[in-house]
């Protein structure tokens, strides 16, 4: 599969341009390559398709800021990067009906008349939204997680036909059975004919003569279902990734919505996540500074111990590469910073006052240098 390019490439704009500078470059685009301008060329299809795709993103103030920050990888499969285990949308499955259904407007209405199969009475099945808690070790590996979700399904009784029987239809008297109907319409490109769903039987051809009695000839009815998600390592919070098709059925076998699955981190009791590095406390007692030695800190992955050279400062950070979280794109994983800090006793007994005394007393190691000084508030 070929690299995905830049969307600010595709449309030729700036990363810091406004939205009408946005839609006014897809708009170029789109006029440039429209199928009716270019008929039977591929090429320009494809560029057509490639315009629309990254309008889709760049329109959209979340999908840009997911774009602008992770690029392809961080849009959920909505911009075909492609996440496992169902996700899709605009890259892998994008055709020029959903061009004309969605985009249609942005020429006043009439761009590409009726290309669109379902933009003109085809019912949609309205979105499903849930929240997924992640844990870091599950945002680390990547998870399969099983949701149960209440949806609207096709009838179980007429299979989302809407009728009694197979035999309960007569053909629509509008489109002859064809289910569309020609326009004229005065488009950019001057008076074209252009082919829509026909508006009164929803592009299906035929008329329901006899409803089904379990859904009232709606063709849906209320359910549940298990559905698998497959979740990619590297994803944040608030980050939304989409399921094409396992929304709410739509009435009379139209196509149904999608789910849109919204990211959530459950907190670490230890850990604090900062993009894809993990950050650690670590308060030392003020002997182990002094002296050195060895602590055993968590990780992601599990504990481990790591060393503490004598005369560790306050303030110092310990960097374990590799021990954070990996990225979204597949480059690279982030770090484990630990950083330093040293317990000074509140209270101490007299043993331990007249101790610190007599060091005091007795040695200067206990008085910063010059140099000390300096490196310290550097």
């Amino acid at each position: 599969m070929a690299e995905k390019r830049d969307y600010y490439e595709v449309l030729g704009v700036a990363k810091t341009a406004t939205a009408d500078e946005i839609k006014k470059a897809y708009r170029k685009k789109a006029i440039q390559y429209h199928p009716d301008k270019n008929p039977g060329d591929k090429k320009a299809e494809e560029l057509f398709k490639e315009a629309a795709e990254a309008y889709d993103v760049l329109s959209d103030p979340q999908k840009r800021q997911r774009y602008d920050q992770f690029g392809h990888a961080g849009m959920g499969g909505a911009a075909g990067g492609g996440f496992g285990g169902g996700f899709g949308g605009f890259g892998g499955g994008f055709s020029m009906e959903d061009i004309f259904e969605q985009f249609g407007d942005i020429f006043g209405g009439h761009f590409g008349g009726g290309r669109s199969g379902r933009s003109a009475g085809t019912p949609r099945g309205t979105n499903l939204r849930v929240k997924v808690k992640l844990s870091l070790q599950e945002i680390a590996t990547g998870v399969e997680k099983k949701i149960k979700v209440r949806k609207k399904v096709a009838c179980t009784e007429c299979g989302g036909t809407g009728a009694e029987s197979a035999s309960d239809f007569e053909t629509c008297s509008t489109c002859k059975g064809t289910g569309r109907v020609m326009r004229t319409v005065n488009s950019i490109f001057g008076m074209m004919q252009t082919e829509s769903v026909c508006p009164h039987c929803g592009g299906k051809g035929k008329i329901i003569t006899k409803k089904c009695k379990k859904c009232g000839g709606e063709g849906v009815m209320d359910s549940s279902e298990v559905i698998t998600i497959n979740i990619p390592a590297g994803v944040q919070e608030g980050m939304q990734l989409s399921m094409r098709g396992y929304g709410n059925a739509a009435p009379n076998g139209g196509q149904s919505g999608d789910l849109l699955i919204l990211i959530e981190e459950e907190r670490h009791p230890d850990l604090i996540r900062d993009g894809n590095d993990v950050i650690y406390n670590l308060l030392l007692p003020l002997p182990t500074a002094v002296l050195g030695g060895s602590v055993e800190i968590p990780t992601i992955d599990g504990k481990v111990k790591i060393k503490i050279d004598a005369g560790t400062q306050p303030g110092k950070v310990l960097r374990l590469r590799g021990k954070g979280l990996p990225s979204l794109n597949g480059y690279g994983s982030g770090d484990l910073l630990v950083n330093i800090g040293v317990y000074i006793p509140e209270k101490l007994t007299s043993a331990d006052k007249e101790l610190f005394e007599k060091m005091d007393a007795e040695s200067n190691a206990f008085k910063p240098t010059e140099t000390a000084k300096r490196n310290f508030f550097q």
